[in-house]
């Protein structure tokens, strides 16, 4: 359980604000909230627990859109213990919001990991996990040549009496769907209602599907460039003419928003560059896309529910698909961050936009979440020059 409020002071820090850096900050935080940020000259000592930043930073926790697991659980492994150990890891990491991410599986098998969610979302922060805002529907709904990874037998169609169960439960907060798949566009109208980010993911569709998706609430793309349309997989599909792609209704549609795997793995600095400029931090989000293999040692594993997953293997850099693939990343969000650092051209601002605020605007929650302002929720990171963590402060308590 976690301790009761106190304040706490953070000082000799540069805090890192939607805008621009703050050299020797003073972060004063009571009651939870973030209450004061100055510099070391204005602010007026008012007592509390001081924290040494040493001219570290002070950074918005994280905050995770689509992420299947950690520390060997998969959320998809549908017990309390497992959302609890893969939680924590990720709190390790920085992730301070969650969103516990399905895969393909069987229905009963999808029900009992948002059960499981929910029941560990009521008394997260007591705890000492991240905040549970709801979960990412992101399998089953996949198309047949776009399974990746993940299990292709758990994976089918749409149907309305499966999908409205999962939305009574009032937990889904995201929702993916192949947009070319029969019945998407009643799913998509479905989410649209629950009030649920809508994404495309795991799809081969063209332009015109894309757009139909489009019309029907359809706002997101998953993993930009992993296991989506692109011109030469459509020409397969469809033959001449050529047809436009997910990768160019993302980069023409101001309105849409997509995501990347910045592991050094999956995709190489040049992409990751060219995401960053072409898309841009307010339409971009950093996401772990991990696996139960976080913080565990190279080996087999399954993906999905430990039972019933598909068979993958990770490196202890990433995960390996039996097929030779890449099968979800292993490494935390921190490691997106510094990785991002080294390989573009985005300042820190823009990076923990992409990795904090912009996912909290599209889920909603950036009123609450996802930047250093006076009255958020004190959900703060403190990282070294080098952007290792070194505390993370969830809800205005140091953990740890």
């Amino acid at each position: 359980m976690k301790n009761s409020h106190e304040t706490l002071v953070i000082h000799n820090a540069i805090a890192v604000l939607k805008d621009r850096l703050l050299p020797d900050a003073f972060i004063r935080i009571e009651n939870g909230r973030i209450a004061e940020i100055s510099t070391e000259i204005e602010n007026s000592w008012q007592g509390g627990r001081k924290i040494d930043a040493e001219q570290g930073f002070v950074a918005p926790g994280f905050v995770d859109i689509h992420v299947h697991g950690g520390g060997g659980r998969d959320f998809m492994d549908g017990t309390e213990e497992a959302v609890r150990v893969a939680c924590q890891s990720h709190l390790r990491h920085g992730t301070t919001t969650i969103f516990p991410t399905t895969t393909t599986g069987l229905a009963n098998e999808i029900h009992a990991m948002i059960r499981a969610t929910a029941s560990v979302a009521m008394s997260s922060v007591d705890e000492l996990l991240p905040r549970i805002p709801g979960v990412h529907l992101y399998g089953p709904y996949f198309a047949p040549d776009k399974v990746g990874c993940h299990s292709a037998e758990g994976r089918r169609n749409p149907t309305p009496e499966e999908y409205h169960s999962y939305f009574q439960t009032g937990l889904i907060r995201i929702a993916t769907c192949a947009a070319e798949l029969p019945g998407s566009e009643e799913f998509y109208r479905v989410a649209r209602k629950h009030g649920s980010l809508i994404t495309c993911g795991h799809s081969n569709a063209s332009w015109h599907e894309m757009q139909m998706a489009f019309d029907a609430g359809m706002r997101h793309v998953d993993h930009f460039w992993c296991a989506m349309s692109n011109v030469a997989s459509l020409r397969a599909r469809f033959g001449a003419p050529m047809q436009a792609s997910m990768e160019q209704f993302v980069l023409m549609n101001s309105q849409m928003s997509t995501e990347v795997i910045a592991d050094a793995e999956h995709l190489s600095p040049e992409l990751l560059e060219f995401a960053f400029r072409m898309i841009g931090p307010s339409r971009l989000c950093l996401v772990t896309d991990c696996s139960r293999a976080l913080d565990m040692p190279a080996g087999p594993y399954k993906f999905g529910n430990i039972h019933t997953g598909s068979e993958f293997q990770s490196s202890g850099s990433v995960g390996l698909a039996p097929s030779g693939g890449l099968a979800s990343s292993v490494r935390g969000m921190d490691h997106m961050v510094r990785v991002m650092r080294k390989s573009t051209s985005a300042t820190l601002c823009d990076i923990f936009q992409m990795a904090s605020l912009t996912p909290a605007r599209l889920t909603g929650l950036e009123d609450r979440i996802g930047s250093l302002e006076v009255g958020k929720c004190a959900d703060l990171l403190i990282l070294d020059q080098n952007l290792k963590l070194k505390n993370v402060i969830l809800d205005g308590c140091l953990v740890g």
